[in-house]
């Protein structure tokens, strides 16, 4: 799919195509399902502006906020949101505290062993972002040696040091809020982690900050779900394929992530992890 109003007629096929072979490919469960309830708990990101952020009233919004209501609407359920730090995406799972997580949730065969996927509905791209001043970065070994911020409960870092003759310094951190006051006194050169949550702190930032279009890696964003619940990802599977269908994800992605220097000519449906 090429940028809002552009689709392929081929990709729509497939996508189509591609939703109605999950229902051969999952089978029934016997197990409660989130389309048993009327309610939907969804854990979202409350720290990442253009992703998921509360404001100060308690509200949340951003691009995983907009996703999660319209697989909702599409299920015909209400939505809660409540809020999931990186280090709690996957035990607000396992306890039973949310029935879905939309909280930039990389698809990893580790997590895969506790909990279910749906879609993925984002692949993304792990990027780097400097300050502007640092003219003299024009790739990811550029940085080699020096001190990048880390978020506890994420896994970028590990992706970064996998780099054939990367080298990088290591600062922990609890969350990008914290890692932004570090660049910002420069007691660290670089963050790397999703392009999307990179564009999101260059947008509240309002310049200042660039992306270096690294590519790293890609990565799969999925709605994390609990396990045993295949009926429920199928529906998920197919509310996604529709609102990259309708141009709902398109339009999404401008919205929130539009003027950040992130790459926005191709959105494409990524390729489902199937049901299980």
């Amino acid at each position: 799919m090429r940028n809002s109003g552009k689709w392929s007629a081929v990709r729509i096929l497939a996508a189509g195509v591609l939703a109605g072979g999950l229902l051969t490919a999952c089978g029934q469960s016997g197990d409660a399902s989130l389309l048993d309830k009327e309610m939907l708990v969804v854990g979202v990101r409350p720290d990442l502006p253009g992703l998921g952020l509360r404001r100060p009233d308690g509200r949340f919004e951003g691009f995983d906020i907009d996703v999660a209501q319209y697989v909702a609407d599409r299920l015909g359920k209400q939505v809660r949101f409540v809020p999931a730090l990186a280090s709690e995406r996957i035990t607000i799972l396992t306890s039973g505290r949310a029935d879905m997580v939309l909280a930039t949730l990389s698809v990893t065969p580790e997590r895969k062993t506790e909990i279910a996927y749906a879609g993925p509905y984002y692949m993304s791209n792990q990027d780097v972002l400097v300050r502007a001043d640092e003219r003299g970065v024009k790739g990811v070994r550029d940085l080699k040696g020096r001190k990048f911020c880390a978020v506890e409960g994420a896994d970028p870092t590990k992706r970064l040091l996998a780099i054939n003759g990367m080298t990088a310094q290591i600062v922990p951190a609890k969350d990008y809020d914290a890692c932004m006051a570090m660049i910002k006194d420069r007691r660290v050169d670089a963050i790397t982690t999703n392009d999307v949550i990179l564009a999101g702190l260059i947008r509240r930032e309002g310049g200042g900050f660039r992306l270096v279009n690294a590519r790293i890696s890609e990565q799969n964003t999925g709605i994390g779900l609990q396990k045993g619940d295949p009926d429920g990802c199928e529906a998920l599977n197919r509310a996604i394929t529709r609102m990259y269908q309708d141009g709902t994800a398109a339009k999404l992605m401008h919205k929130w992530f539009d003027g950040t220097g992130m790459d926005l000519s191709i959105i494409e449906i990524p390729q489902f992890e199937g049901c299980v």
